[in-house]
């Protein structure tokens, strides 16, 4: 689905942030990125969203190079992407349901975007995945009304609906209480295995990696130095990542 080859940045100083990273990302997998403070965690998300630029290194999607897209094809691409952020940028004035609307921004008309309207179908596709994640008694229910738990399942759905095959989540549970954050790790596990989407989440408790994701990839000084399926790891293990 997607491969990336010797994905390497540096930040204007030279420092090294990512060197020569090379991973293959397969259908409705669940990877935990796991590391330090600074090990380049966030950098390494921000680049497979296509967030940020890096300095050399292949990112090949479906058979195709994206490195050598036009600006247009490029563009195309990217619509298959979604960003999750650690606290998601909602609209807390607005209702559940019209926050994951907004993810169908690019499919609307023209004229629904200028008078802020929806087509019946878009409603009815928000409200589904609503109730993939867990909220469509909720739906009404103004964000700002919602739990930190809720709100992250919300930016999930808003996610989703604009049709993401990759979802990149940059510490989604952090700031959790743990029964929400196991409560949006759960969902996301599900809708993997249901949907075939394909999540990339970094996590900072690595407990969370070993009971929820399919499979684990330790980073430390912008390298992977670790990628192993899902599972309990051993102190050796755990040693190559954090010591």
């Amino acid at each position: 689905m997607l491969t990336i080859r010797n994905l390497s940045k540096s930040l204007q100083s030279g420092q090294e942030v990512l060197s020569k990273i090379s991973v293959q990302i397969d259908e409705g997998e669940l990877i935990g990125l796991v590391g330090g403070s600074g090990s380049g965690k966030t950098t390494l998300l921000k680049c497979i969203a296509l967030k940020e630029k890096w300095d050399e290194g292949q990112f090949i999607y479906e058979d195709r190079d994206i490195t050598s897209l036009g600006m247009i094809e490029k563009f195309k691409v990217k619509r298959d992407w979604a960003y999750v952020e650690e606290k998601a940028p909602l609209d807390l004035k607005k209702s559940a349901v019209k926050n994951v609307l907004q993810g169908r921004f690019y499919e609307k008309s023209a004229l629904r975007v200028l008078t802020g309207t929806h087509a019946r179908d878009e409603h009815v596709l928000a409200m589904d995945y609503l109730e993939k994640v867990g909220l469509l008694d909720k739906a009404e229910m103004k964000a700002q009304d919602l739990s930190g738990g809720e709100r992250q399942r919300i930016a999930i759905a808003r996610a989703l609906v604009q049709g993401a095959k990759i979802v990149i989540a940059d510490e989604p549970v952090s700031g959790l209480d743990p029964d929400s954050a196991n409560s949006v790790l759960s969902d996301l596990r599900d809708l993997c295995k249901r949907e075939k989407v394909t999540v990339i989440a970094s996590l900072h408790h690595l407990e969370f990696a070993e009971k929820y994701a399919s499979r684990i990839w330790g980073i430390k000084e912008g390298r992977i130095v670790l990628d192993i399926a899902g599972r309990r790891l051993t102190s050796l293990e755990r040693n190559k990542i954090f010591d």
